[in-house]
């Protein structure tokens, strides 16, 4: 299917709905409960994830979601994630994903790292304009949504939100597969710019397969002073 015909399927708005809900889970999700979250039918629902998995925006399998295998567990149910290709659509065409490449492939060759770093920083710092850096987790949520990244929360042990902010997806991933080292500083810096050094919230390198090589998270005095407010 042609990038701009798989992408005219999200245009139902339930589908869409669908859509959005696997996609922010970043696990597989089953009709049933998608069905629940997005508040129509399990037939319907069903319907919908298919039509998007034969668009290619989503990929299905099957598993028990009970957790439990052999005699009494169940059928497995058909479950659903995010598909791992990407679509785009330029009218006309574009093809800026070349240019980034050789423009990466050039700076690589010839060293240009710490220029490439700095430029990320500074365009941070205009991205975030006059205004000072995030006070707290919630804003920096905000923010990374709005650049396209995807931020989620991430549970400790017990189940707890902790204060570190993990994004399942990187706006430069393409670039990212080919220039890793390059790409990945570049985003580092353009988030240090974005957020700062020495303020509340901080972003660094914590690379984990299939999400964003960076993670934000509250600088270690903000926890700690957190932690001392909340013995008393």
């Amino acid at each position: 299917m042609e990038d701009i015909d798989a992408i005219a399927v999200l245009q139902d708005p339930v589908r869409r709905r669908l859509y959005e809900y696997v996609v922010a889970q970043g696990r597989e999700v089953g009709r049933n409960e998608a069905a629940e979250a997005t508040g129509v039918a399990r037939t319907l629902a069903a319907h919908h994830l298919d039509r998007l998995t034969g668009a290619g925006l989503l990929e299905s399998g099957s598993r028990r979601l009970s957790g439990r295998s052999g005699p009494g567990a169940g059928r497995p149910a058909k479950v659903y994630t995010r598909a791992r290709g990407e679509r785009s659509v330029s009218l006309p065409a574009r093809d800026y994903r070349t240019a980034a490449e050789l423009l990466a492939e050039a700076a690589e060759q010839a060293g240009l790292d710490a220029g490439l770093c700095a430029a990320a920083r500074r365009r941070g710092e205009a991205l975030r304009g006059p205004a000072g850096p995030c006070g707290n987790l919630e804003e920096a949520l905000e923010a990374l949504a709005a650049r396209g990244y995807e931020p989620y929360r991430e549970e400790g042990a017990e189940g707890e939100a902790v204060e570190v902010v993990r994004m399942r997806n990187c706006p430069f991933h393409a670039v990212a597969e080919s220039f890793p080292p390059l790409v990945c500083g570049m985003n580092l810096a353009l988030l240090e710019g974005l957020f700062g050094t020495e303020g509340p919230i901080r972003a660094r390198m914590d690379a984990r397969p299939g999400e964003c090589c960076v993670v934000v998270e509250a600088a270690a005095e903000v926890v700690a002073e957190a932690s001392k407010n909340n013995l008393h």
